[in-house]
């Protein structure tokens, strides 16, 4: 018999019919402990569980997969045991992720903030804003959330220049950054939150951003020297469309609430309808794998 832990009833109903043989059992992480979870071979935490770790290791001592339904897990790369597969849910939030960057980079260079005061205020006021069509668009991080964010700008006539950490056909490395900033009209940040790429976009990467490009941060806020932002927000240099911030959730009356040419909005890049349908497909499918002993995707390696 195979052992599940899900986190809730819930995550049990997106689960859906498990093959012959897995028994499903529920654990939030709490004092109170299910039968059956020192046997535990299979866990599906909370969504960027921050809990106990060594605690909840030690109560499922069996554990073979960890199988998170988010796509970054730089909160989880160190901690987990050896023998522990960790698993992310790569491939589940891009679709939406790159929905969201749509809008921001549409809602910046349509100037959409300023029709929705203007219409608050019983104002009609018309001001010229800028379309895509012919835009160059950075965007660092080649993984789903790139190639889907690209795909999408294509078809508003951009051009899509890729960036990784290194250079292979189509894309380049995060080396050639210096060269490639002063061109870009838009700059997308999609990568993980690594040692390396902690603080990278900062006052010298923006100074090299050309007057009046848009910044748009859909990856992890720690990415960005968040002073060093907001000191070209108000100067009135750059905007910037943010879903994650550093710190985050951002405080009542945090100055980037009232930074102009910024639009903010709560990690909602993510939060859709379908976001857990969508993320437990993945993980039954993973299940489905390890209970018939095939390789399983998205392992999580030692470069993350």
């Amino acid at each position: 018999m195979t052992v599940v832990c899900l986190p809730d009833q819930q995550a049990i109903e997106l689960l859906g019919a498990v093959p012959e043989g897995v028994e499903l059992i529920v654990w939030d992480g709490g004092p109170d402990r299910p039968d059956g979870l020192e046997r535990t071979e299979f866990w599906v935490p909370k969504v960027e569980d921050e809990g106990d770790l060594p605690t909840m290791f030690a109560a499922m001592p069996a554990m073979q997969v960890m199988q998170v339904t988010s796509a970054g897990v730089e909160n989880l790369v160190g901690r987990i045991p050896g023998t522990v597969t960790l698993c992310h849910a790569r491939g589940v939030h891009g679709s939406s992720v790159a929905e969201l960057v749509l809008l921001l980079i549409l809602a910046s260079q349509r100037r959409l903030p300023h029709f929705i005061e203007a219409q608050r205020e019983g104002r009609w006021d018309l001001v010229q804003g800028d379309d895509l069509a012919d835009k160059r668009v950075l965007i660092i991080g080649a993984g789903d959330l790139g190639r889907q964010t690209a795909r999408r700008l294509l078809s508003f006539d951009a051009v899509p220049v890729m960036v990784a950490n290194s250079a292979r056909e189509g894309v380049h490395s995060v080396d050639e950054l210096p060269e490639l900033l002063p061109g870009a009209d838009v700059v997308v940040l999609t990568l993980p939150l690594t040692p390396r790429t902690t603080g990278l976009v900062d006052a010298a990467f923006l100074a090299r951003m050309p007057d009046g490009a848009l910044l748009v941060n859909v990856a992890r806020g720690q990415i960005v020297d968040t002073d060093a932002l907001l000191a070209e927000l108000r100067s009135g240099r750059l905007r910037a469309g943010l879903d994650v911030t550093d710190p985050e959730p951002l405080p009542d009356g945090d100055p980037l609430f009232g930074a102009p040419n910024v639009i903010i909005t709560p990690h909602a890049a993510g939060h859709v309808t379908q976001a857990g349908p969508r993320a437990f497909a993945l993980v039954n499918a993973q299940l489905r794998r390890y209970v018939a002993g095939e390789p399983l995707i998205n392992v999580v390696g030692s470069d993350y």
